[in-house]
């Protein structure tokens, strides 16, 4: 399988103005950034050494980009680890007028101290885990479904130890090193109950209960997980209810490989269960990359009835509904909720249900049966969501 990926992400070729890339840890970002800007001054500060000479001097930017001209494009590799630096980066921006990309996991720290974030004089942008559309034509939906959207584990034959060690280092280096909490044991549990309930609906309580903390304390940890990119909340569709309908939010882990660590699922088969909710997992991690990477984001939700009946996607308002099931035959079960939808909002323009079907068909009240290579290649081609 070949090991370079066309990313889906449109960074500038010739970056005018300075950005941010943000994306959890060994999604690309570094590899990306090379590519695209062999030519750049840049500065890794996962070297230890540039770490601590930033860290005791940030001035030290200054002094070295002095050399370099109006325009010049300056690298910053893993910005979250030295703030301060930001500091000097604005300042550059003003008087130098130096160009920065500064690639991070986690904006949580900078937020948490003075740092500067550039006060809206930087752009933004997020890089996930794979796609279909940058492994085609060899995308294979069991293997990432099992070994999750990572390259590197998407590429390997044994995944499993890789993300074992994926979920060490995060636990050790973003968790801990970071102090972002105080009982690392506590956090680790929760992650594994986390997983457990990934693609569902949040209940703090219940996750609290399971892990004897407070309420409050799973919240926050759960912020944790969205504010280091591991994860990210769902928010549920309210807008002119008919009928009682649920408000918590649901919540879904960036990778499904670090799901599958965590919950400890083994292999995940086609027609099981998990494969299902691994399947939940990668429709809404394709419809939120398409989202992040297209310039004009999209407004994604879930819908659901106080008395269960659900709508796993709901996308700008009613432009499109989507139901996600890992079943080669769709019946008419599996349309209940799409039809339930229709009832309340009968503004809703077009219902999808994506599944493992071997053929498109459009049933009687208009559910288009959409095959989930053709829904990847439709989303990712543009005629999906415009």
């Amino acid at each position: 399988m070949n090991h370079m990926f066309s990313r889906a992400i449109t960074l500038p070729e010739r970056p005018s103005t300075s950005f941010f890339l943000w994306g959890p840890r060994q999604t690309g970002k570094s590899t990306l950034l090379h590519a695209l800007y062999p030519g750049a001054f840049w500065i890794d500060l996962l070297q230890t050494d540039l770490f601590f000479r930033y860290g005791e001097r940030p001035h030290l930017l200054r002094e070295e980009t002095a050399v370099l001209a109006r325009g010049s494009l300056v690298v910053i590799d893993e910005i979250q680890k030295t703030p301060p630096l930001l500091d000097e980066v604005h300042w550059l921006i003003e008087n130098r007028k130096l160009v920065f990309a500064l690639s991070g996991s986690s904006a949580r720290r900078l937020r948490r101290t003075p740092a500067n974030l550039l006060g809206g004089r930087a752009r933004r942008f997020e890089l996930s885990g794979l796609v279909s559309r940058e492994v085609e034509p060899a995308f294979d939906l069991v293997r990432m479904l099992n070994r999750g959207y990572l390259p590197s584990h998407y590429l390997s034959e044994t995944a499993e130890p890789l993300l074992q060690g994926y979920v060490h280092d995060y636990l050790k280096e973003e968790i801990l090193f970071e102090g972002l909490v105080r009982r690392l044991p506590v956090f680790s549990s929760f992650l594994s109950a986390a997983a457990l309930s990934d693609t569902e609906m949040l209940s703090y309580a219940t996750i609290a209960r399971d892990c004897a903390v407070s309420g409050h304390t799973v919240r926050d940890y759960y912020q944790i997980l969205v504010d280091t990119l591991l994860g990210h909340l769902l928010p549920a569709y309210t807008k002119r209810p008919k009928r009682r309908v649920i408000r918590a939010p649901k919540f879904y882990f960036d990778d499904v490989g670090v799901v599958n660590c965590l919950a400890r699922r083994g292999v995940l088969q086609p027609r099981s269960e998990l494969f299902g909710k691994a399947f939940e997992n990668w429709v809404f991690h394709e419809l939120r990359c398409y989202s992040a990477y297209h310039g004009r984001p999209h407004e994604l939700s879930y819908w659901r009835l106080a008395g269960g009946t659900e709508v796993d996607f709901i996308v700008d308002d009613m432009a499109l509904a989507i139901e996600a099931k890992a079943t080669a035959h769709v019946t008419s079960d599996h349309l209940k909720g799409l039809r339930e939808l229709a009832v309340d909002h009968r503004s809703v323009k077009r219902r999808f249900i994506v599944s493992l079907d071997a053929k498109r068909r459009i049933t009687e009240d208009g559910i288009e049966v959409l095959p989930y290579k053709e829904f990847a290649g439709e989303l990712w081609s543009g005629s999906l969501l415009r």
